[in-house]
């Protein structure tokens, strides 16, 4: 018969400690985001990070859902943006089928704290909704790019599995007109920081419920994450011109003269145009 020495009684007393901290940590939505281990590993007050957000008004044309493409499978393994997040967010192995769909697992939903064992309950959420970012800036981003922010399985925080009832009743709504039930602290540190990754603004209200949220969590630290290149479709200024374009029957004549686009505030120019798609922008 084989006795246990004082060493293996303490690894596995180590072990069996971890394993409690791992399920204690996911109930409790710790306030320090975590990170994949592809991250930088370093540290940051959300202090910092908010005060490094511009400050401007919204964008509050223009959106449709359809110009952020979802769901891509972006390293062709056959497993779309949904599949994989339900497979990195699963708190056991999960049952998979054809094609790499989810069949069922076990979930941890942060907005409420329930746990699901069916994928279908759940939505993967854009923790800052498709809208709040083209209000936001996306606006101005080129489609590439907006695909990669609806996609982003760079940061864990950006997409996260809960339930489909929260989710639902989040819409696009901004942390001063919609917080979660739970992991609350976590929310608005995790809002922070993806804006900050994504280059994103934030407006003056918006600003003052951060500051007072996070200062009442102690301005918890984030894992800092890495910054995506972000592509414009042009260059544009927030200041009107000296003066205006010579004006043309069309868009078509006017850009093949050089001219455009103009951008809805700054730009005289902008009114004597249709905006067929009402995003700001003529003759683009």
């Amino acid at each position: 018969m084989t006795h246990a020495t004082t060493s293996d009684r303490a690894r596995a007393g180590l072990l069996a400690l971890a394993a409690i901290a791992a399920v204690l940590s996911a109930l409790l939505g710790g306030l320090l985001v975590t990170a994949p281990s592809a991250q930088a590993a370093t540290s940051v007050s959300t202090k910092t990070l908010l005060g490094q957000l511009s400050v401007a008004t919204e964008h509050t044309g223009g959106y449709s859902r359809s110009k952020f493409t979802l769901w891509a499978d972006a390293d062709r393994d056959s497993c779309d943006t949904r599949e994989e997040v339900l497979r990195a967010e699963a708190l056991r192995r999960p049952r998979l089928g054809s094609a790499c769909k989810v069949l069922s697992g076990k979930w941890l939903s942060k907005y409420d704290g329930r746990t699901f064992t069916d994928p279908s309950k759940l939505d993967i959420d854009h923790l800052v909704a498709l809208n709040e970012a083209w209000q936001s800036g996306a606006w101005k981003w080129t489609a590439a790019t907006r695909k990669a922010y609806a996609n982003d399985l760079g940061f864990a925080n950006s997409l996260i599995a809960v339930s489909a009832t929260t989710n639902r009743s989040k819409g696009d709504r901004e942390p001063q007109n919609w917080m979660p039930a739970k992991s609350r602290c976590w929310y608005v540190a995790s809002w922070v920081t993806v804006k900050w990754r994504w280059h994103l603004n934030v407006n003056k209200t918006e600003k003052a419920y951060l500051t007072k949220q996070l200062g009442g969590c102690g301005w918890p630290k984030v894992s800092k994450p890495s910054r995506p290149t972000i592509r414009r479709t042009t260059t544009t200024s927030t200041t009107p011109r000296g003066g205006t374009d010579p004006r043309f029957d069309t868009c078509t004549a006017a850009k093949a003269a050089g001219y455009g686009p103009y951008y809805r505030g700054p730009d005289a120019e902008y009114a004597w145009y249709q905006d067929r798609d009402s995003d700001g922008i003529v003759c683009e």
